[in-house]
């Protein structure tokens, strides 16, 4: 189970059950997002995930050219998940908005074709240019 929530404690959200995956995400948008080199993201079902408090969205085109939705608290602006069409049923949570983030095991580096070099690369986790294939 994964539970978290923004800054000021307007937004709260869990999801039941293990994550479907745990990757650190070096995409451009999850850089700009975060404001680092990655973006630490839990995978979990959309049937297991549920928040209270009201969320803002801003929408982008995945590197993949799908609607990529990010959800953020409208009075703190904590970014805290995300939804892609091109994944529909799966939420992923950015895993430093979590109540226990040392939980946060990841499994892989998803486009590292866009890591900047200062951000270190752990050589023990998988690496993929772009998304596994499935």
């Amino acid at each position: 189970m994964i539970k978290g929530g923004c800054l000021c404690g307007a937004v709260r959200y869990c999801a039941d059950g293990e994550p479907v995956f745990q990757a650190f995400c070096h995409c451009r948008d999850c850089q700009r997002a975060s404001g680092g080199g990655h973006l630490p993201v839990a995978g979990a079902m959309r049937e297991t995930f549920s928040t209270t408090g009201e969320t803002r969205t801003f929408q982008t085109k995945s590197a993949k050219g799908h609607d990529a939705t990010r959800h953020f608290c409208p009075a703190c602006g904590s970014l805290l998940f995300g939804e892609s069409s091109g994944a529909p049923g799966l939420v992923m949570i950015y895993m430093g908005t979590a109540d226990e983030p040392s939980a946060f095991r990841p499994q892989m580096r998803i486009f590292t074709r866009d890591r900047p070099g200062w951000d270190a690369a752990e050589p023990n986790i998988p690496a993929f240019e772009t998304f596994p294939p499935d």
